[in-house]
């Protein structure tokens, strides 16, 4: 559980400046203040209190006691994301009507999940959810990784089928485009030529063996047959509420961006376990049950079998932080 107040979520700086630098609001009571107003104003909803606050970068989230229940609201003060936060509530909103376990917008008075609004420094781009309760995942317990790889696989199917309907606009935000999608053979050779760009040029050495393991792989590799389409791109732990080893929140889809879901599932394998500040590679027998998980709802085809071994290989030597790596993701890969 996050601590009651002020908080940074990962970054190791002064809560009370970063709030006042980045949203202009001069303490934990201003801040409450504007969203108590803002609540009341817009959303129709009264304010009891506050109890937590957390900053994470150019966003904050408070959690609020209302006279409609538990609240959690978002705001961000950066207006290039505006458009694709707005895409992202929509996608929730999407999402929960197709049953996935997420929270669903409360709407404003007059219908909109999303608005902005003048901030003491600058326009803020606003939503209302309800909270969901449950604990983080915990990789140690086999049954909930389970079901999150499975919960994953439904994710995916679910956004498959949003992503054809998104309005113009939200294509846009989300990096669709407006035009066709690329044919499955022109985007792996798209997602071949990054990897062989990153060996070339951003690969920083500290794993050479696991280079050099990649490098082998994806010259061996056949095209991978699939279409890329939305996809989570931020599932692991952090993100994840379950109760009793059932999954009953997927959070954060501010980083929904356009991939083959296999691609995703890799970056979930490497990052499953991370928490926050608790930052660790995951282990290789939990990969493992994450993907039987996952598979449990979707089997990967053999070509995306193999490029899911390229990817987790190539997403844990991007993973690795420096020289100093008491973590371990060097020797993880």
């Amino acid at each position: 559980m996050l601590p009651l107040g002020l908080s940074m979520l990962w970054e190791r700086v002064e809560p009370e400046a970063a709030l006042r630098e980045r949203f202009g609001f001069s303490g934990f009571d201003a801040a409450t203040g504007w969203v108590s107003a803002a609540l009341s104003e817009t959303w129709g909803i009264a304010v009891v209190g506050c109890s937590r606050m957390v900053i994470s970068d150019h966003n904050a989230i408070a959690w609020v006691e209302s006279d409609r229940g538990r609240l959690v609201v978002k705001w961000s003060h950066s207006q290039r994301l505006f458009a694709r936060l707005e895409a992202s509530t929509w996608l929730l909103r999407a999402l929960a009507d197709r049953g996935v376990p997420v929270a669903a917008p409360v709407a404003t008075t007059d219908g909109r999940d999303r608005l902005t609004l003048a901030g003491p420094s600058g326009p803020l781009s606003l939503t209302v959810l309800p909270e969901l309760t449950g604990d983080w995942l915990d990789v140690t317990d086999e049954a909930a990784v389970v079901a999150a790889g499975a919960c994953l696989a439904e994710v995916h199917r679910a956004l498959g089928a949003i992503g054809r309907d998104l309005p113009p606009a939200a294509r846009a935000a989300a990096g669709l485009g407006t035009g066709a999608a690329a044919e499955p053979a022109e985007a792996s050779a798209a997602l071949r030529q990054r990897i062989d760009d990153w060996l070339a040029r951003g690969d920083r050495g500290f794993a050479p063996e696991a280079s050099q393991r990649l490098k082998s792989l994806l010259s061996a590799a056949p095209d991978l047959d699939d279409e890329p389409q939305l996809v989570h791109n931020d599932f692991r732990a952090a993100n994840l509420l379950t109760q009793g080893s059932r999954v009953v929140g997927v959070l954060d889809l501010d980083d929904v961006t356009v991939r083959h879901r296999v691609h995703d599932l890799a970056k979930a394998s490497v990052y499953l376990g991370t928490l926050f500040t608790d930052w660790r590679p995951t282990p290789t027998a939990v990969r493992q049950t994450l993907r039987a998980g996952y598979e449990s709802v979707r089997p990967l085809s053999p070509t995306e079998a193999r490029w899911l071994e390229i990817l987790v290989l190539w997403q844990g030597l991007q993973a690795i932080p420096g020289e100093s790596d008491p973590a371990g993701w060097a020797s993880a890969v």
